[in-house]
């Protein structure tokens, strides 16, 4: 048995190595994240180190000849066992081969590498039994690929500095954790109150109108705001009634505006109030005119605050080609709403990172004004791990 230790920028490099000394039947002991170089600390160059070992005899020829293709290497990102720091790893690794347990787990892993149907698969069952289940939560919520390699290395770092392991359910909090670190440069949390006007826009059904009910019973109800409302949906007239009868509840004033006279008039008229609510139509977002008609009726030009409303119902692509419909507007903060129609809530983070835009309000339900949360990354990484319960 013949087993070195290669140093690489990167696993594809490394299996190049690995390849060229030792061959196609090497087989991978362990591979881990090491860091060289540095100043006080500093500045440190992130590499792979690989352990891989092939079978002397193999290697010198004695193996049969078999008239098949030859396999490419798979590297196992790490072995579900840490290994014990040693002084002289190499010298380690070499006497702790000869054991039983050890040529047991290199004839598995041989096995696993000719059996496996594709290398993803062959891959993500090398991973540690922890840092799978973490993989299969972000699956399960259909992170975008980029993101869940960018968490896996993230937390596979995490979880190899600790000294003691925690349990595999205990693990699930470092992906809460980065998921809270990854958002934690982005602006969170409803109404700033620092503009007076706050539009949301967004395609047909996804509940703009209830939204803008709950936000205005907040500012009422929470921070004693002077409200008032201006529609400007006027291709449903159950639109104009249903704010109306929440403008009543609340004992605000509402107005309807058909052009941008009317709206310059409206504004006039609610001077005195701290914050105006503006609705708009629900059109289908594959029709740019409708992007259009908005500017014909809104002045987009006042102090203001848009909220892109989105059902976490929707498909990805569908809720990316409507985030691109309006990007002629500037857009502050997304809404998702129908989050208790669904369990499934990758979409947040996705497009969160995607577009680099924060979160106002999650909504829960269709109860005024009860079933809004105002976003955070605490909420946001809640969602993931425990759902909508506490």
């Amino acid at each position: 048995m013949k087993i070195k230790k290669y140093t690489a920028s990167s696993m594809p490099d490394a299996m190049k190595l690995v390849r060229n000394e030792l061959g196609n039947d090497a087989v991978i002991l362990n591979s881990r994240i090491v860091f060289t170089g540095g100043l006080f600390g500093f500045f440190r160059k992130k590499n792979i180190e690989v352990i891989a070992a092939v079978d002397q005899k193999i290697q010198n020829g004695t193996k049969p000849i078999q008239k098949e293709k030859s396999t490419n290497i798979v590297s196992p990102p790490f072995i579900s066992t840490p290994q014990p720091k040693m002084a002289n790893n190499e010298s380690v690794a070499t006497s702790s081969v000869q054991t039983n347990d050890i040529l047991k787990e290199i004839n598995e892993l041989k096995a696993l590498i000719k059996s496996s149907h594709s290398e993803s698969e062959k891959i993500f069952s090398a991973y540690p039994q922890p840092i799978q289940m973490i993989q299969n939560v972000m699956n399960e919520h259909e992170f975008s690929p980029s993101l869940t390699e960018k968490f896996t290395l993230s937390i596979m770092e995490k979880w190899y500095s600790i000294s003691s392991h925690k349990s595999s359910e205990d693990s699930i909090e470092l992906l809460h954790d980065e998921i809270i670190q990854s958002l934690s440069n982005k602006s969170f949390g409803g109404i700033s109150f620092r503009k007076k006007y706050v539009n949301v826009v967004g395609p047909t059904g996804v509940g703009k109108t209830t939204t803008l009910a709950k936000i205005a019973a907040d500012c009422v109800i929470n921070h004693k705001k002077k409200v008032a409302f201006i529609t400007t949906d006027t291709y449903r007239i159950a639109a104009i009634d249903q704010l109306k009868t929440y403008a009543q509840i609340l004992n605000v004033p509402i107005e309807v505006c058909y052009s941008i006279n009317d709206f310059k008039m409206a504004t006039k008229k609610f001077e005195a109030y701290d914050v105006v609510l503006i609705d708009t139509a629900g059109r289908n977002f594959r029709n740019k005119k409708y992007i259009e008609d908005l500017k014909q009726v809104i002045d987009f030009n006042e102090e203001m605050e848009t909220f892109l409303v989105l059902a976490l119902t929707a498909k990805q692509k569908d809720m990316e080609d409507i985030f691109h419909q309006f990007s002629s507007i500037e857009i502050n903060k997304f809404i998702f709403t129908k989050a208790d129609e669904t369990s499934i809530y990758g979409s947040i983070i996705n497009l969160v990172e995607k577009y680099n835009m924060g979160v106002a309000f999650i909504t829960i339900g269709q109860n005024v004004p009860d079933d809004m949360i105002s976003a955070s990354p605490e909420v946001i990484a809640n969602l993931f791990i425990r759902g909508l319960n506490p």
